[in-house]
């Protein structure tokens, strides 16, 4: 999968975040989009996954079967990132069940393989609502890093991590996305540092 940006610029109301965007992301990479707080970097990643929409310029999704159709690649791409919310009345066995009637997960991994992977096996039918801040990001990250797509977006990961849970992140990006195309919007070196190439959103000043 190839993710071509051609001159991307987001503006609300009459306030550019930032424009003049040209990047392309290729498969096989990890890619790091960096900036302060307020920079613009999570507004780019939603974006990219079709959850907010430009003001300017174009974005072109290339598969190895052609050009894909920007309405379709939700079924290509799994996000994790602190705004996206979880269905607290699930169970965390209840809500892999759910997603994988969506999404396939990858292959050859039983939901309870997920479960132990992400060190959540024991809590498997707890209700999400019971979960600490830190085992619910474990859960999105489960959702996301497991789904068998070719594109992995990952908005500050690391959040509500302790340093047990951030070892435990950074294992399963270098298992488990080596062929994939993998974008993560961060300021914390913690989170990119399997990165290698860098997006910095600043670069794309605030014009009129």
């Amino acid at each position: 999968m190839t993710i071509s940006l051609e001159h991307i610029g987001k503006r609300y109301n009459f306030e550019w975040i930032f424009r003049g965007v040209d990047f392309v992301f290729e498969a096989g990479n990890r890619y790091a989009i960096l900036g302060p707080n307020g920079s613009g970097k999570s507004t780019l990643l939603q974006i990219i996954a079709g959850c907010l929409t430009h003001s300017e310029g174009k974005i072109r999704y290339s598969v190895e079967s052609g050009n894909a159709k920007g309405d379709g690649m939700f079924r290509r791409l799994s996000l994790a990132a602190p705004y996206l919310e979880l269905i607290e009345e699930f169970t965390l066995l209840e809500m892999l069940r759910f997603h994988e009637r969506f999404k396939p997960f990858i292959s050859g991994l039983s939901l309870n393989d997920i479960m132990a992977a992400v060190e959540l096996e024991k809590s498997s039918n707890k209700q999400i609502r019971y979960y600490s801040s830190g085992m619910k990001q474990r859960a999105k990250l489960a959702q996301a890093i497991f789904s068998d797509t070719p594109l992995l977006l990952l908005d500050e990961p690391c959040t509500n991590l302790d340093e047990a849970g951030v070892k435990l992140y950074r294992h399963l990006i270098e298992q488990y996305t080596q062929k994939r195309l993998v974008i993560i919007s961060s300021n914390d070196p913690q989170e990119y540092a399997g990165c290698n190439l860098e997006l910095h959103i600043s670069d794309y000043k605030r014009l009129s």
